[in-house]
């Protein structure tokens, strides 16, 4: 299902890409109307009551019908709002408040960022640990739409954070991260059993790891 857009144009719309996160997804959504009525799910061709879920907690949800990635989940996400500035977040996120969306917004809103980041600080050792290791590829960022939506090969990139640092990059833009307390993220392995989460783990890695040589080829 995909609903119209909120009457009026909001500053600022919260975009969630998710792919069968119906046991967290909701708590994200509730965290971004806390700081703004726009909050978009776009559900990755989900197999669970993900979609479902998000509607009941208010967002306003997009479906994809196959599981094309996180990429194409948030581009579907960003042409479903108007806003000039969005937060972007993950729909596997647990303990998140309007506090930690105004720490990402604010240096973007205020002109001092063209995109703050996101990193895991005193959430859960797995999460922390993985986020220190890899901070740039973080799903938890604040930056201007029409920017975002800039990002070349941002809707065909399964996973689109290598993507739009190389964008940064680029484009010379100016990014910093910005710590969230006692923020953690629902590891792949307690969501899909170990087997099947490890799994994934190491399909999501050699993707983002291998994004640079897969342009240099395309």
């Amino acid at each position: 299902m995909t609903q119209p857009p909120a009457s009026g144009t909001a500053r600022v719309a919260v975009v969630i890409p998710a792919f069968n996160e119906e046991e967290t997804v909701a708590g994200v959504v509730q965290a971004g109307l806390s700081l703004t009525p726009d909050v978009v799910v776009a559900s990755d061709g989900s197999s669970d009551g993900t979609a479902r879920t998000a509607a009941e907690a208010g967002a306003r949800v997009v479906e994809l019908q196959e599981n094309a990635g996180k990429g194409a989940a948030l581009y579907a996400g960003l042409q479903a709002t108007a806003a000039d500035l969005v937060v972007m977040l993950d729909a596997d996120l647990t303990g998140l408040t309007r506090t930690h969306l105004e720490l990402l917004i604010r240096p973007v809103q205020n002109g001092e960022l063209d995109m703050s980041i996101g990193v895991f600080e005193g959430g859960g050792f797995v999460t922390d640990w993985g986020n220190k290791l890899t901070p740039h590829l973080s799903g938890q960022r604040a930056c201007r739409r029409e920017w975002l939506l800039g990002v070349p090969h941002l809707g065909a990139e399964r996973w689109p954070e290598p993507a739009i640092t190389a964008h940064l990059k680029a484009t010379g833009a100016r990014w910093d991260y910005v710590v969230l307390g006692q923020v953690a993220q629902v590891v792949k392995e307690k969501k899909r059993g170990f087997w099947k989460g490890a799994q994934a783990r190491t399909r999501m890695y050699a993707d983002l790891l291998t994004y640079r040589a897969r342009r240099k080829r395309s």
